[in-house]
């Protein structure tokens, strides 16, 4: 068999993070196994925004299920697409709209983690700016034969930057957003880090109040709890027209808006998100996409999910036709992750036995029939309907390979048949305690 090539970077970063439960930023097309339907069907949406409209795609599933892995694989598509690419999580500091400016978080953490092909672990911001800045400089220098050095050069390049602005200028916060834009580029002329830096700050929503992003400079608004989703508007028209394909936009674990406890709170995020879902389908946004993952609970609790509200009902439930066809819809605004076969368990399970072998360098490995026979363990537990997800399964299999390659005289059939992998047998090893009632552990 040809030996697996990977980069020693990207195996460590697979065997590191899956092996903690973490999806990685890095090598996630190595272990891609199932979700073509799914990964068509967004690949299909970045076709769309690159046309100018927008996306809004729901990723649902339980934990362990793939959507945060699926979510990985699209930015990933994304970005060597030229499209700029944002992804948070949300957690009870950073959510959609709060009381405590937990909006202007996630916005912040979203602007933080701007990446592109070239700028892929996030921070692009500059580098998405100042590389525009001297794509028209090298225009300007084609088209006039001048140089930069030359008077009247940078009047030109100022002329064309005005011109990208004049299309954002009549966008809702369009004319304060142009303004910073032509004071970053006036701080890159004059060589003004101060300047520079000031329009950073508040592109990336980091002034607190109006009276020192105005004596900073001259704009009367900052980015707010109640704005932040307007500049994201913004964010993705401007770098549509400086030669970017979109702005994409991930936000993963969407649950923390279901287990917010103030019924107020939770409502006012569910309807921001309302706003959001309705701007894009009604492509009152251009060239924005954005993708979420949630859980079942957080779409389909009547009481606390999204299906608490008939509107959000009305426009995320599963056709009856698809439910009693027993099909799956893959165009549709949620995308369901349903659990992956056996065939393709084992055929992710081989892979990650390649990258762990071609990893440490060792020659013993395991044979598909071992393989085979932990995926039998596996199945063949307590409440496996609810364990068979790629993320438990990954994790379990990493483990797995660690311990028989740090400790080579144990047998593989001898290791998971062992008590942390097999389960209680029902009448056995069960203790009673004083009031009758047994105790057992999986």
């Amino acid at each position: 068999m040809a030996k697996l090539k990977i980069s020693k970077k990207i195996s460590t970063a697979l065997i590191n993070s899956l092996g903690a439960g973490v999806v990685p930023r890095l090598g996630v097309e190595h272990i891609a196994v199932g979700r073509e339907q799914e990964l068509k069907s967004l690949i299909q949406n970045l076709d769309d925004i690159a046309e100018g409209v927008a996306a809004f795609r729901f990723i649902i599933g339980n934990y362990g299920s793939g959507k945060s892995f699926l979510l990985q694989m699209i930015r990933n598509r994304a970005m060597e697409q030229s499209f700029v690419v944002a992804d948070a999580d949300l957690s009870s500091e950073r959510r959609l709209a709060g009381s405590n400016n937990e909006g202007l978080a996630t916005y912040r953490e979203l602007m933080s983690h701007l990446s592109t092909k070239t700028r892929p672990d996030g921070g692009a911001l500059v580098s998405i700016l100042e590389g525009w800045i001297n794509k028209i400089q090298q225009e300007v220098a084609k088209e006039t034969n001048m140089r930069p050095n030359d008077e009247g050069f940078d009047d030109q390049v100022e002329a064309k930057i005005r011109e990208v602005v004049q299309y954002i200028e009549d966008l809702v916060h369009g004319f304060d957003f142009g303004n910073v834009i032509i004071a970053y580029w006036r701080g890159y002329r004059l060589d003004d880090d101060n300047l520079k830096n000031a329009a950073l700050r508040w592109l990336r929503g980091e002034f607190s109040t109006k009276i020192e992003a105005r004596a900073a400079l001259g704009v009367r608004v900052i980015i707010d709890d109640e704005s932040w989703y307007d500049y994201i508007k913004l964010f993705a028209k401007f770098v549509a027209e400086i030669g970017y394909k979109g702005l994409l936009i991930l936000l993963d674990e969407a649950v923390n808006l279901y287990q917010i406890s103030t019924t107020v709170t939770r409502e006012k995020n569910y309807n921001r998100l309302l706003t959001m879902f309705n701007d894009t389908m009604q492509c009152k946004a251009e060239h924005l996409g954005i993708f979420i993952g949630g859980t079942t609970k957080f779409l389909e609790d009547q009481n606390r999910g999204l299906f608490a509200d008939q509107a959000w009902r009305r426009r995320t439930k599963e056709s009856r036709f698809a439910t009693q066809a027993n099909v799956q819809e893959f165009l549709g605004p949620v995308i369901r992750l349903n659990p992956l076969s056996e065939a393709e368990i084992l055929t992710l399970l081989q892979r990650l036995k390649d990258i762990h072998v071609t990893h440490y360098g060792y020659d013993k490995t395991l044979s598909d029939r071992n393989l085979q026979e932990f995926l039998q363990e596996i199945v063949s537990r307590l409440g496996a309907e609810a364990l068979l997800t790629p993320g438990e399964i990954i994790r379990d299999f990493i483990s797995v390979l660690n311990i028989l390659h740090q400790n080579p005289k144990i047998a593989f059939s001898e290791l998971i048949q062992s008590s942390q992998f097999k389960p209680i047998v029902v009448g056995k090893n069960v203790a009673i305690d004083e009031d009758g009632a047994a105790e057992f552990s999986l």
